[in-house]
């Protein structure tokens, strides 16, 4: 079975307001067996329009992913996220197939 990820990729316009988010989430994640891959760090964009925070959090299936979005939990942290950041958040299916 695939596994599932979540792509965010955000402007954070109040770093202290953010840290609420952050701390809000890790009960959502941690129902949810949520792995960081990315959270943060040092990138480059050559192509398109960067923002400020990149984070990949791999789940065990999309299902997965899409129940920790859904959550209570997840919900009520992001109500603290959309006051102060602004960006773009999917979520997506694991490639199963061949590799090149």
């Amino acid at each position: 079975m695939a596994k599932g990820y979540w792509i965010a990729r955000m402007t954070v316009d109040d770093a202290d307001a953010y840290k609420a988010y952050v701390e809000a989430g890790s009960a959502a994640f941690a129902k949810y067996g949520a792995r960081f891959l990315v959270r943060g760090g040092e990138f480059t964009a050559p192509e398109g329009t960067p923002r400020d925070r990149n984070v990949v959090i791999e789940f065990k299936d999309f299902e997965t992913a899409l129940a920790c979005y859904n959550s209570p939990e997840y919900q009520a942290a992001r109500e603290k996220r959309l006051p102060c950041s602004e960006g773009e958040l999917i979520l997506v299916h694991g490639y199963e197939g061949p590799q090149p």
